[in-house]
């Protein structure tokens, strides 16, 4: 199995820690991004399963999976901003974005502010509905989800909660479900993979359809009996997905 690097990056006064895997193929290179108040170990899965296909970066975002809390909040906006820079970081001149849940707003974000830095832009159980803002129906659907996530996934999703504190967790809900994903996502250049688990309560058909529609090369793929941690339940096949979408623009060889 490939080796995994970890270092941390000091980007802009925040502490990004960033673990890297190099597959039989250099390119292309994905960046995977985590949720509010996840960690890169609920992209651990995805991104074994990714190396194959190329390089795959996987971040702790400031505040999450150990690093330090930031004093104030981070926007949307300012969190994509610090994406770009750690692939500044990485010398990386463009690579496919990958987002799950909170994660899809932040690399929506990047590729609107800096659409050369993004060839495929995948949003994993996109968020937030707008129709499904409120706090109350938000914490609804994830209890919904976590009653028939896996045992894993669960431990894994409250232990990560746990370690980011539920200051920081409430401090970045806000600009989450502020958001307008379907808005800057109708601005962006970067053909877009939508996945979601057929089963997911929180990125629903209706709104992961939306977004397929209002961006540009936009497709929808489901995956069957799956929820809201698709990558982590079904990560073989949301690593096919994947890969399959980017050979279909970047004309690879299968």
């Amino acid at each position: 199995m490939p080796q995994l690097v970890s270092r941390t990056l000091d980007v802009g006064g925040h502490e990004v820690r960033v673990h890297t895997s190099v597959g039989a193929s250099t390119s292309p290179v994905y960046l995977l991004v985590h949720g509010i108040g996840m960690s890169h170990r609920s992209l651990a899965r995805l991104q074994r399963a990714l190396q194959p296909y190329g390089t795959v970066h996987c971040v702790d975002l400031p505040g999450f999976g150990g690093t330090p809390t930031p004093s104030d909040a981070i926007s949307i906006a300012d969190g994509a901003a610090l994406l770009g820079r750690v692939l500044d970081a990485l010398d990386v001149p463009a690579a496919v974005l990958v987002g799950h849940s909170m994660g899809g707003q932040l690399v929506v974000e990047l590729a609107a502010q800096r659409p050369a830095l993004v060839t495929h832009l995948v949003l994993i159980g996109p968020v937030t509905d707008p129709d499904r803002a409120g706090h109350l129906t938000q914490a609804r659907d994830l209890f919904r989800d976590s009653l028939r996530e896996p045992a894993s996934g669960n431990v894994l999703t409250f232990a990560d909660y746990l370690r980011c504190g539920p200051r920081w967790y409430l401090t970045e809900l806000e600009p989450m479900l502020a958001y307008r994903t379907d808005e800057r996502l109708a601005v962006v250049a970067a053909p877009t993979l939508v996945i979601r688990g057929t089963g997911d309560p929180v990125a629903r058909h209706a709104w992961c359809a939306r977004l397929a529609d209002v961006a540009p090369g936009g497709s929808l793929v489901e995956v069957p009996g799956h929820r809201h941690l698709v990558q982590f339940t079904a990560a073989d096949s949301t690593a096919r997905a994947v890969a399959a979408f980017c050979r279909r623009d970047l004309a690879l060889e299968p």
